[in-house]
């Protein structure tokens, strides 16, 4: 591809950087959804199961099977919501803070690492670019019908090659 997309070079860095956490994770016998997860629970009150799915952008089916499996390693618990019978709120038990800390120790490495190669400025670009992609797709402005929408699309594609 001779011009590269927004969404194709945001997609390969996060392959890469899946990949690259997956590694990471499967030394210590997790995985990346795993540690993430564990960041996404709140260490001290728990959090409703239901918050969970939307808050880490995964399937109820999908999240399901990682509580499952999280649970039967002994990472959480799952308690009764006391403000809602009807939920239930994830726990980290004594072994998922360890693995939470861990977690969170390999973001902030990442983070860190990644920081000594950019300097501050762009970094701050970074984060202004990334929280305008998110808002524009969070207002649905990417596509918005137009009238002209057809030669808007034909004049880009021109202007590209």
């Amino acid at each position: 591809m001779k011009y590269k997309t927004i969404d194709y070079i945001l997609r390969a860095t996060w392959q890469a950087i899946s990949r690259m956490y997956n590694e990471e994770a499967t030394k210590y016998g997790a995985t990346m959804a795993t540690g993430f997860t564990l960041l996404s629970i709140d260490k001290e009150k728990g959090t409703p199961s239901t918050a969970l799915g939307p808050k880490m952008g995964m399937e109820p089916t999908s999240l399901t099977r990682l509580l499952k499996s999280m649970e039967e390693k002994g990472l959480i618990i799952k308690k009764k919501n006391p403000n809602d019978g009807r939920g239930v709120l994830i726990h980290l038990t004594d072994y998922g803070k360890e693995k939470r800390a861990l977690s969170k120790s390999t973001v902030i490495q990442f983070n860190e690492s990644i920081k000594k190669h950019i300097s501050d400025e762009k970094w701050e670009n970074f984060i202004e670019v990334a929280e305008t992609i998110n808002k524009l797709i969070q207002d649905k402005e990417i596509f918005n019908p137009s009238e002209n929408k057809e030669n808007e699309i034909a004049r880009i594609i021109k202007d590209k090659k």
